[in-house]
C-alpha cells in the first residue's frame, strides 16, 4: 500500500555514494536538517520516462525553486551509486543531486518500495516526489496506483505550481548553430546578455543540413527557437529581444 507521509519526517537511513574513488556515507540528517529540499524518486536509472522527463525539467527550473528557498533538489532511485554516478553524467545534470538507496533502506522507510519483478527490476521505488522542510514532508504527490509507470503529478511543474504558483517560468530556447559562424556566436551572446538559458545544437555533431531544412525550411545559421515558436536568425532575435525589454 502506498503511503503519503505528510507531516511526517522523513527515514533515518544512511546513504552510501561514491566520490571519486572513495565511498562516502551521508545520513538523512545531513541532507535534510535545516534545509529545504525537494526529492523526487523513480523507477530506475537510465530508463526512459526518467532520463527523458522526469530528471531534465527539475533540473531546468532548479534555479527557479532555489528562488523560492529550496536548497537542494534530489533525485532518489534504488540503484547503486556507480550506476548513478553514470546516469548523472550521461543526463549532463547541473542542479540535482543524484542520490543512490540501492539497497532500497530509505524507499522502504518512505512506504514507497514496490516489487518490480515482471521487468525483471525487482524491489524499487514508486514514482513520487516531495517538498521537505527541516526533516519534515510538508507536500507528497505520488503517482496514482495503476498498471505500468504513471507519470501524472511528481513532475517539476506540479511541484512548482504547489510551491510558488505565480513564479514564471524559464524559456525554452533552442538555438541551431554551425562552428564559425560569427551570426551564430552573436545570437548565443545575445542570449546570455538577456540572462535567457539555451540549449546549442551544433551542425554536424547533432543535427544535418537536411534536419534545419525539415524543422525550419531554412538553410541559414543560427536559427532560433523559443518556447515552440522559430524566431529566426540573429537578426530577428535581437528584435525578438527588443520587444521582449519594451513589453
Amino acid at each position: 500500500m502506498l503511503q503519503n507521509r505528510e507531516g511526517q519526517r522523513v527515514p533515518d537511513t544512511m546513504f552510501k555514494t561514491r566520490v571519486g574513488h572513495e565511498w562516502v556515507k551521508t545520513s538523512s540528517s545531513d541532507i535534510f536538517s535545516g534545509r529545504t529540499v525537494i526529492v523526487f524518486s523513480l523507477p530506475g536509472a537510465f530508463t526512459p520516462t526518467c532520463s527523458s522527463s522526469h530528471v531534465p525539467r527539475y533540473d531546468q527550473l532548479a534555479s527557479t525553486f532555489k528562488t523560492h528557498g529550496v536548497d537542494e533538489i534530489i533525485c532518489v532511485s534504488v540503484n547503486d551509486a556507480f550506476v548513478m554516478n553514470e546516469w548523472k553524467l550521461s543526463q549532463k545534470t547541473r542542479n540535482v543531486t543524484f542520490l543512490p538507496d540501492g539497497n532500497g533502506d530509505f524507499t522502504r522507510g518512505m512506504g514507497m518500495l514496490v516489487g518490480k519483478e515482471d521487468l525483471g527490476f525487482g524491489a524499487r521505488s514508486w514514482r513520487y516526489s516531495m517538498l521537505v522542510r527541516d526533516g519534515v514532508v510538508e507536500k507528497m504527490f505520488v503517482e496514482p496506483d495503476e498498471p505500468g509507470d504513471p507519470f501524472h503529478v511528481s513532475d517539476a511543474d506540479t511541484m512548482l505550481n504547489y510551491l510558488a504558483p505565480q513564479a514564471p517560468k524559464p524559456l525554452d530556447v533552442a538555438i541551431l548553430t554551425r562552428d564559425g559562424c560569427p551570426f551564430c556566436a552573436e545570437a548565443k551572446g545575445r542570449l546570455r546578455d538577456a540572462g535567457i538559458d539555451f540549449e546549442e545544437l551544433v551542425l554536424g555533431a547533432d543535427f544535418s543540413d537536411r534536419s534545419l531544412r525539415a524543422i525550419a525550411a531554412a538553410t541559414a545559421y543560427p536559427q532560433v527557437f523559443i518556447n515552440g515558436q522559430r524566431i529566426g536568425g540573429a537578426d530577428s532575435l535581437r528584435t525578438w529581444l527588443s520587444a521582449r525589454e519594451a513589453a
